[in-house]
C-alpha cells in the first residue's frame, strides 16, 4: 500500500487559501479517481476538491471550518501499490519558503526539514503585513508550531492596533531584567488575536452560524474597504427611449429566444462599450504598479437567500445585447441552482450591480477587490423633468452610482466615463440600436 496526499487546490489566479466547508467522505471510505472529497470555499468561489487517486480515505487532516493555504495537505488516501510503503516512507519534501502548514491542522503529512530559528511566511501573510506596515517578528502566530497565518494578520488589522518594536524594547530594557527572569518576553499586546464580539442575547433571538461563503464575502469586503480608498459619484440618465424600445421588443424576444430581454443587458452593453473608450476604468491596483486589463470582463452580482455571488460575462464588449442577456440569464440560473463553476467567477475586470432590481434609487457599492470600480444601476422611475428650458414632462430616469478606487482612478476619468455611458444609454432607440 502507498499513502498519497491530497492538497488544497489553487482555485483562481489570486486565491492563496481555502476553507473546508464540508467533508463528503470519512476515513475508511473507498473513492475513485476524480470523486469529490470535500466542498471548499474561497473569496472567489465555492468548489469541490476532487480525488487525484483511487483508494481508501486514510486520514482527514484539515477539519471542517478550517482555513488553510493552497498546497497544504488536507487528507491522505491509501492506494494499491508497494505493500511495504508507509506514511513515513513517503519522501520527505523540504518545505518551500512560500508554503505554510494549516492553522490548527493535526499534523503534517510528511516530515518537514526546517532550519532552526528560520521564519517562513506565506505570500498572503507577507503581502498583507507589508501593505499594513506590520513587523512579523512581533506577531504571535496561532498556526501549527506557532506559524503566523493570514487570519492572525487580519485580526491585527481589524483591531486597529499595529504592534511596534517599542513594547519589546521596554521589556528588554535593564529596568525589567528582574521581570524578564520571572516570565518570558511577550509580543506587543496588539499581536494577540482579537476576541470575538460579545453581544447579549434575549429570549427569541436567533443565532445564525457563519457559513464559509458568508465568511469569504465578509473577508473580501473588509479587505476592499480597508485597502482601497473609496470615492463615490452619481449621474442621472434619461432612459425614456430605452424603456420604450425594450418594451416594444420584449414579448417577441421572449417567444423567439426563450428568455427575458432585461433592461440590465442594455446597461451592461453600454458600460462595456464605454470601457473600450476609457480603458483606465478597466484597471487594477497591484502595489507597485497599475495593471490596465486588455479583456473587458464584466462581473455581475447575483444574490441567493444567504449569499452573494459574482459571476463574470467574459469579453462583454464583443457581444450583442442579446448575447449579454443570455449570459446574464444563464449565469443567474447557475448561481440559484448551485451549478456555477469556479472558472465562471474568475477574470472579472469591472463590476456592474443591478441594485435597481429591488427598488433602490441610490447606493454606494463596495468595490469588488482587486478591481478599481463598481457601477450600481438603480431603479428606473418616472419623474417630472424640465425639457427644452421651459417644459415639464414625465420621463423614465435612472441613477448610476459609481464607486472607485482613488489610488487608480481620479474624478476626471470617472466623470468622463459616466458621461459616455449616459450618452450611449440616452441615444438607444429603435432607429439606431439592434439587440442582435
Amino acid at each position: 500500500m502507498t499513502i498519497e496526499n491530497i492538497e488544497m487546490p489553487k482555485l483562481g489566479e489570486s486565491v492563496t487559501e481555502g476553507t473546508i466547508e464540508k467533508w463528503l467522505v470519512k476515513p475508511g471510505d473507498t473513492v475513485n479517481k476524480y470523486d469529490p472529497l470535500a466542498e471548499v470555499n474561497t473569496d472567489k468561489v465555492t468548489a469541490e476538491i476532487p480525488s487525484s487517486f483511487a483508494g481508501t480515505i486514510k486520514e482527514i487532516i484539515v477539519q471542517e471550518g478550517e482555513t488553510v493555504e493552497v498546497g497544504v495537505v488536507v487528507c491522505t488516501i491509501e492506494t494499491e501499490g508497494d505493500a511495504e510503503a508507509t506514511v513515513e516512507a513517503v519522501p520527505a519534501k523540504e518545505e518551500p519558503a512560500n508554503e505554510m502548514p494549516a492553522a490548527g491542522s493535526q499534523k503534517p503529512a510528511a516530515p518537514i526539514r526546517r532550519e532552526a530559528g528560520a521564519a517562513r511566511y506565506s505570500p498572503a501573510v507577507m503581502r498583507l503585513a507589508q501593505e499594513n506596515n506590520i513587523d512579523l517578528s512581533l506577531v504571535q502566530g496561532s498556526g501549527n508550531e506557532g506559524r503566523i497565518t493570514r487570519k492572525d494578520i487580519q485580526r491585527i488589522i481589524d483591531s486597529g492596533e499595529i504592534p511596534t518594536a517599542e513594547a519589546v524594547q521596554i521589556e528588554q530594557s535593564p529596568k525589567n531584567e528582574e521581570q524578564k527572569a520571572e516570565a518570558p518576553v511577550q509580543s506587543a499586546p496588539a499581536s494577540k488575536p482579537a476576541e470575538p464580539v460579545s453581544i447579549p442575547t434575549a429570549a427569541g433571538d436567533i443565532e445564525i452560524p457563519i457559513t464559509g461563503v458568508r465568511r469569504a464575502i465578509a473577508t473580501n469586503m473588509l479587505r476592499s474597504k480597508h485597502e482601497a480608498p473609496h470615492a463615490w459619484t452619481m449621474i442621472e440618465v434619461d432612459v425614456t427611449n430605452l424603456v420604450q424600445y425594450r418594451d416594444s421588443l420584449k414579448s417577441e424576444f421572449k417567444q423567439k429566444e426563450g428568455f427575458n430581454l432585461t433592461y440590465f443587458a442594455f446597461f451592461v452593453k453600454a458600460v462595456s462599450q464605454a470601457l473600450k473608450e476609457f480603458p483606465m476604468m478597466n484597471s487594477m491596483w497591484a502595489g507597485d504598479k497599475i495593471i490596465q486589463k486588455k479583456d473587458i470582463n464584466i462581473s455581475i452580482a447575483v444574490a441567493t437567500e444567504d449569499a452573494l455571488y459574482v459571476p463574470v460575462i467574459k469579453h462583454a464588449d464583443e457581444k450583442t445585447i442579446k448575447g449579454i442577456g443570455r449570459d446574464i440569464n444563464d449565469l443567474a440560473s447557475k448561481v440559484r441552482s448551485g451549478k456555477l463553476k469556479s472558472d465562471e467567477m474568475q477574470g472579472g475586470t469591472f463590476t456592474v450591480n443591478n441594485t435597481g432590481s429591488f427598488g433602490s434609487i441610490q447606493s454606494m457599492g463596495i468595490i469588488n477587490y482587486p478591481q478599481a470600480a463598481i457601477l450600481q444601476v438603480e431603479s428606473i422611475v418616472k419623474r417630472p423633468v424640465v425639457m427644452n428650458g421651459n417644459m415639464i414632462a414625465v420621463r423614465d430616469m435612472v441613477n448610476l452610482c459609481l464607486s472607485l478606487d482613488h489610488r487608480v482612478l481620479d474624478g476626471l476619468v470617472a466623470g468622463r466615463f459616466l458621461a459616455r455611458v449616459k450618452e450611449i444609454l440616452e441615444n438607444i432607440s429603435s432607429d439606431n440600436t439592434s439587440v442582435y
